[in-house]
């Protein structure tokens, strides 16, 4: 730029360089291990199972076997 007819051209000035520093990021690969502990928690439930008792008892007639006619010798003698 020549803005004064007068004055003699000059030389140029260099400054000191202007430092420009660009990041550029690539992905770099950290494992990190999460530690699990897995604990089998066994644990008693009552449940209820049913079981039943019986007997059996034989019936004759309405009447009991001791006293049946059927089952008596004495009855059986007489009618002889």
């Amino acid at each position: 730029m020549y803005c004064n007819p007068y004055c003699p051209p000059v030389s140029p000035v260099t400054t000191a360089p202007t430092k420009i520093v660009k990041n550029i990021y690539h992905p770099q690969i950290v494992p990190v291990i999460h530690p699990i502990e897995i604990v089998n928690n066994h644990v008693c439930v009552p449940v209820p199972k049913h079981m039943y008792a019986y007997s059996v008892k034989d019936k004759v007639g309405g009447v009991s076997a001791g006293h049946h006619p059927c089952y008596s010798h004495g009855y059986r003698d007489k009618r002889r």
